[in-house]
């Protein structure tokens, strides 16, 4: 399966962590590579690649098959990455950050004439919250700006194309 780059390593990011990504770049394109060579190639204790290794696999995001061997009497595990599961996982993320944002539009939309704004950016809140605190920021003191959040729900609605056109 062809699979972008980008998609893996963000999806890797998103679920195991960034410490994965060394591991998951060193395996694009492998398949069942030992866990000591991948320890040795990319210069990661062996125990630290076992951790990620298993965090991969806790998501499916990579699998294994374990071989004894028969000079030493030893399981090693040979790993290669699920890039079917990684796609499904971005798309789950994606449709995720996608229902956020318009969640966050929604409510914007609903406060478009209300939003009160600190001028040091300490609160925003609505023309409710805002008359609770006499129209003053209740971290500084300073008095709350009327604030037009046309440009934030434009912003919004152009944030929600992008990630629905990737998705």
């Amino acid at each position: 399966m062809k699979i972008k780059k980008e998609i893996l390593m963000k999806t890797a990011e998103e679920y195991v962590g960034r410490d994965s990504l060394t591991i998951v770049n060193y395996l694009i394109g492998k398949e069942k590579i030992s866990e000591f060579v991948i320890a040795e190639e990319t210069n990661i204790e062996i125990h630290q690649v076992r951790n990620i290794l298993y965090r991969l696999n806790n998501h499916n995001l990579a699998i294994y098959i374990r071989k004894k061997d028969r000079k030493k009497g030893w399981y090693i595990s040979y790993w290669t990455l699920n890039y079917k599961r990684f796609q499904e996982l971005y798309e789950k993320y994606q449709k995720k950050r996608v229902e956020k944002l318009k969640d966050k539009l929604k409510k914007e939309q609903e406060s478009r004439e209300g939003l009160f704004i600190c001028p040091k950016l300490c609160s925003r809140m609505s023309f409710d919250k805002a008359m609770e605190h006499q129209f003053k920021c209740p971290e500084c003191g300073t008095i709350l700006q009327k604030q037009d959040n046309s440009r934030t729900i434009e912003h919004l609605k152009e944030m929600i194309q992008k990630f629905e056109a990737v998705a």
